[in-house]
């Protein structure tokens, strides 16, 4: 490999939003930090659950009500 050129890859921390749980893996960020993980992912613990919606779903979720309130105002 050449010198210089490729990323500094060390171990880093990976943190789960709806769980809680915390492991570690290698990377080239320092921190991750993830919305689901297999400690909650419905697939792996076979239960139904319900996270918190982040990001830009519940933002067009919001604004998709927020025009039919609107609409319905008219």
């Amino acid at each position: 490999m050449k010198k210089g050129i490729h990323p500094n890859y060390h171990r880093c921390k990976v943190t789960c939003l709806t769980c809680g749980t915390t492991f570690e893996t290698g990377s080239t960020l320092n921190e991750i930090k993830v919305d689901t993980c297999s400690h909650c992912h419905s697939f792996y613990t076979g239960k139904l659950t319900f996270t918190a919606d982040t990001g830009r779903v519940a933002k067009f979720r919001k604004k998709l009500a927020a025009s039919e309130s609107a609409k319905q105002g008219k």
